[in-house]
């Protein structure tokens, strides 16, 4: 696609055009949180032809936090002297006890803050405690989390911690792949993650794997150009990685953040929701800097944690379900009481169907196409 202004009645044309010379289901799937709540918010899926849907995969923060990890969340929040920062959307995520917000409510210290930065200085401010920061995201968060360990190393903070859940998001793709639950032919990839990690990172993907992978921004008409080009490669019979969001990412990405992250963390096996333990698609402290890790100062063992009983949130995750498959969906899990991560985080699936695709959808987004 040139770089000369397109409208999107040309870009739904091209689509529509390129579905119906494919006599077959186009499925794709967009990794990113943030790609989810767009589409759903600006009714990009109404707009597609009917025989390519976009799935959901593995792209919320939130969602893709394993239970074992929240629970240990709130079990920092039940010592006595602790005080857990963490950002908003974290605070509701249910455990096996309860949520962080129960156990403020119970009284516990619990603070939402805005950056990893903002609980440094909390813990600078309240030397008499002991402060950990909730270090959840992708490769997007990732460098503030790193920055706010440097700082608290040069501030010398012995009060400081962090308890780790970033994630990284191309050995996800790999695993999911790897899982052949669902057939997928190409990606639509996050662009923020990517403005860190470059257009580069992908190409595995495309190699390995033969899978279509196209970058795209956050607009309603970045994504329907970025469909359009994975649809375009379906029906030319093309396997191509393209970057449609040039003015943000890089072949190479941000070389400083990367070169922070890797100062702090090194790449380790996690576990993530539904998809297990993934060899490296972790990150953890690097030994000079194990002092400030929260599980090791505290002598948490991450616990076996079971998904609740009933909930989906793995399957939607990986595009073997929509939330339309959950019998918990809008009956017991709502934004105001969630049972799943899905239903709680502003970029969950569930939570953008339960605003703007309530009608309930009889077809399944699981299976083979």
């Amino acid at each position: 696609m040139t770089r000369r202004s397109i409208d999107m009645a040309e870009v739904l044309d091209r689509l529509n055009t390129a579905a119906a010379a494919i006599d077959r289901t186009v499925t794709l799937m967009e990794i990113c949180g943030t790609h989810t709540v767009a589409a759903f918010r600006c009714g990009l899926h109404s707009l597609m032809p009917q025989n390519v849907r976009l799935l959901s995969g593995p792209g919320c923060p939130v969602c893709v936090t394993s239970q074992s990890d929240i629970d240990m969340m709130v079990a920092l929040g039940s010592l006595e002297g602790v005080i857990v920062c963490t950002y908003g959307d974290m605070i509701r995520v249910p455990g096996a006890t309860g949520s962080l917000e129960t156990a403020r409510s119970q009284g516990a210290q619990v603070r939402v803050v805005y950056s990893a930065m903002d609980a440094v200085q909390f813990a600078a401010e309240h030397r008499d405690r002991q402060v950990v920061f909730a270090a959840v995201g992708f490769e997007t968060t990732t460098p503030a989390t790193a920055a706010a360990v440097v700082e608290a190393d040069r501030r010398k903070l012995d009060n400081f911690t962090i308890l780790t859940s970033h994630k990284l998001v191309v050995p996800a793709i790999k695993a999911l792949l790897d899982g052949g639950d669902v057939s997928l032919d190409g990606f639509l990839c996050p662009g923020h993650v990517s403005v860190i990690i470059g257009a580069e990172a992908y190409r595995p993907i495309v190699h390995e794997y033969h899978m279509r992978c196209v970058i795209a921004g956050f607009e309603t008409l970045g994504m329907a150009a970025g469909l359009t080009r994975l649809t375009e490669q379906v029906r030319d019979g093309q396997v191509l990685l393209e970057n449609m969001y040039p003015q943000a990412v890089t072949s190479e990405g941000n070389r400083v953040a990367q070169e922070l992250i890797a100062r702090v963390f090194e790449p380790a096996t996690v576990a993530w929701r539904a998809l297990g333990e993934i060899p490296e698609s972790g990150l953890v402290l690097r030994p000079q800097y194990h002092q400030f890790d929260a599980q090791r100062r505290f002598n948490l063992a991450a616990p076996d944690s079971p998904d609740p009983e009933g909930c989906l949130c793995g399957q939607v995750i990986t595009g073997r379900a929509t939330p339309h498959d959950c019998g918990l969906f809008g009956t017991a899990c709502t934004p105001i009481h969630p049972i799943g991560p899905c239903m709680v985080s502003f970029e969950g699936t569930c939570q953008a169907w339960f605003k703007y695709r309530r009608p309930a959808e009889p077809a399944s987004a699981g299976g083979r196409s």
